[in-house]
């Protein structure tokens, strides 16, 4: 992880609370012999819990040190992290990543976007999910992106996964049936023919929820 040399409280000023390892001094230490991976995974992951709770300046400049790395970090997996990282924070700058990681050579990252798309609730995290289940040729991808609709109650959200129900792929449209559950709030069973009708309008009875659906709901 790149740092900014001149800062006075040096370059994890927002995170001491939480790592107080990194002083200026032992930074610089550090930067002699080169940041491991290691330790760059484990500054983007407390960044990811840290960031929500952070002034909104100390926001703005990891913000934009995400960014970089996003640009030009060579590291899918430090690519990702700053994608989670972003996908904490409400903002522009923030958005701009996620949209950037949509476009990511990196299958991983491309799957982290979808799941942070899932958590968040506004009507761009949505489109941009659905556009990207009915546009990548990634069948990783276009998965996480139909799991990720189903954290959505949105007509949006049930349009593109009603799409999936006519997947020729038979775990497509299970993961289809399966996010329609959490999305609509209803259970017609696990045939793709029943939810097609259902979602037309036509009478199709509820199917009593099973313990195990219960159960794995409650520990998503």
């Amino acid at each position: 992880m790149s740092t900014a040399a001149g800062c006075h409280d040096g370059p994890m000023y927002g995170l001491k609370v939480i790592n107080p390892y990194y002083s200026l001094k032992e930074w610089r230490e550090d930067e002699k012999l080169g940041v491991t991976d290691h330790t760059r995974r484990s500054e983007l992951a407390k960044l990811e819990r840290a960031l929500p709770s952070l002034e909104p300046p100390r926001q703005a400049y990891w913000l934009e040190h995400c960014q970089k790395i996003m640009d030009h970090d060579a590291s899918p997996e430090m690519r990702r992290l700053a994608v989670k990282a972003a996908g904490q924070l409400d903002q522009e700058a923030a958005n701009e990543i996620i949209r950037q990681g949509l476009g990511d050579d990196s299958m991983k990252v491309r799957m982290a976007v979808c799941e942070t798309l899932g958590n968040r609730r506004d009507d761009e995290a949505v489109r941009l999910l659905a556009e990207t289940a009915g546009t990548t040729t990634d069948v990783d991808v276009r998965h996480a992106a139909f799991a990720a609709l189903g954290q959505h109650q949105n007509p949006v959200a049930t349009d593109a996964l009603r799409i999936a129900l006519d997947d020729r792929n038979p775990a497509t449209r299970a993961l289809a049936v399966k996010s329609l559950r959490r999305n609509t709030g209803k259970n017609y069973g696990d045939d793709p023919q029943q939810w097609i009708a259902a979602l037309k309008g036509e009478d199709i009875p509820e199917q009593p929820t099973r313990i195990a659906d219960r159960a794995q709901e409650f520990f998503r």
